[in-house]
């Protein structure tokens, strides 16, 4: 039997999450990210486990069997940065990356550690494609 997924979402104030971050530039670029995303999406936030605001969930299914929930695309307010998760990765848009400025990435999450510092635009654009980008691949 395959291990139940650990972050799932759940009841917690995402307002509530969001005011008690206590670093207050991280906390303003929450609130800025939150408001852009449910924007990006049309979806509410909502948590996901303790530390994660998710937008809008798909079921995948991995070759294994294992399957699980997740959200279409999220955010953490984490102490050293500002981390988006883009769950399409970011192959597919270099021009996008480029234009973001330097940060770091890894599969799915892009890092931010000051969010002043990177092009808005970008990452609005970023934000949408990832969004309808994963209604295509997983539609409801």
């Amino acid at each position: 039997m395959a291990d139940a997924p650990k972050t799932l979402p759940t009841d917690a104030s995402v307002a509530d999450f969001i005011a008690a971050v206590p670093d207050a530039r991280r906390r303003a670029e929450a609130e800025t990210v939150c408001k852009m995303l449910e924007q990006v999406s049309g979806e509410p936030p909502v948590m996901w486990g303790p530390s994660i605001v998710g937008f809008g969930r798909y079921q995948y299914v991995y070759a294994s069997g294992r399957e699980g929930i997740w959200p279409i695309i999220g955010f953490s307010p984490r102490k050293t940065a500002l981390t988006l998760y883009i769950m399409p990765g970011f192959d597919e848009r270099p021009d996008l990356m480029a234009r973001l400025g330097k940060l770091k990435s890894s599969v799915s999450c892009l890092y931010i550690p000051r969010l002043d510092a990177v092009d808005a635009d970008a990452l609005r654009e970023l934000c949408v494609w990832s969004v309808q980008t994963m209604r295509a691949r997983h539609p409801a």
